[in-house]
């Protein structure tokens, strides 16, 4: 497990660093030209996500000069390495382009620490909502407004006759919605990006279910603060999801607050 002097040495150089990518995210999303264009995957890039991942870039090379970083736009300009390292970070600028084009308020900096396969710490930043959540060990916190005191936040006990189950509004496809078919009780509620892991990690969402792909920037840093407060993700095969993997490409997986909900696998 982390040290909780690690913890808080990279604590005080993500969360300020979270802070100055979400304004240069916040300079670029009130603009009508954002600098759109297209990666070889043909998903969108911003203008934001650049400007984002050169200040976390820079910090993090200036303060942890030996620890491997995975970004999601690094990768897209020199290719991913062939395999991971014990420890590493992985950076997304930006996560939740399509809302951020859309301009809706659901888009993350996301910055997570990866030791032995294992999220350890994260940061999560919606910056339209000045929002932060950050965790590592067993504590998570949520920060509403910048300079405000950080508050400890912990997944809740499930309710199986009244669950909460979060997905996204950008990628709600057929397998999804046949997931959601399983529990015809459940509350549904939409939103994107990395806040799906923040909300069942602050007790208000009981499952996240993710059946499409994803990249390991997409979740290791809301993995990490739902680990801390209390949940866990699992993959196909029941297991914790695991980082470094090959491509750094995961699965199907479903994020869940309390360990104990016997949740419908996968279908």
């Amino acid at each position: 497990m982390i040290s909780e002097q690690k913890f808080n040495d990279i604590l005080n150089t993500l969360i300020p660093v979270a802070y100055r990518a979400g304004d240069a995210i916040m300079a670029v999303f009130g603009r009508d030209d954002v600098g759109l264009h297209h990666k070889g995957d043909a998903s969108p890039v911003t203008e934001a996500d650049e400007a984002a991942e050169v200040i976390i870039l820079k910090a993090l090379k200036a303060n942890h000069p030996d620890t491997l970083i995975i970004a999601e736009e690094l990768a897209a300009k020199e290719g991913l390495p062939p395999g991971s390292a014990e420890e590493f970070f992985l950076v997304d600028p930006l996560d939740g382009t399509k809302e951020f084009l859309n301009k809706r308020d659901a888009f993350t900096v996301n910055i997570a620490l990866i030791q032995r396969a294992q999220p350890v710490l994260g940061v999560v930043y919606a910056p339209a909502r000045d929002v932060m959540y950050y965790g590592a060990g067993a504590s998570a916190f949520k920060i509403e407004g910048r300079g405000k005191d950080p508050v400890a936040i912990s997944t809740r006990t499930a309710d199986p006759d009244h669950l909460s189950i979060v997905a996204s509004f950008s990628h709600r496809d057929a397998a999804t919605e046949a997931y959601l078919a399983h529990y015809p009780g459940a509350e549904h509620v939409s939103v994107g990006s990395s806040l799906k892991f923040c909300l069942v990690a602050e007790g208000k969402a009981d499952l996240y279910p993710r059946l499409g792909p994803t990249m390991e920037w997409d979740t290791g840093a809301g993995h990490a603060v739902l680990k801390a407060a209390g949940g866990t993700v699992v993959d196909e095969a029941g297991k914790q999801l695991m980082y470094g993997k090959p491509g750094f490409k995961n699965g199907r997986f479903i994020a869940r607050g309390d360990e104990t909900l016997d949740f419908v696998k996968f279908i």
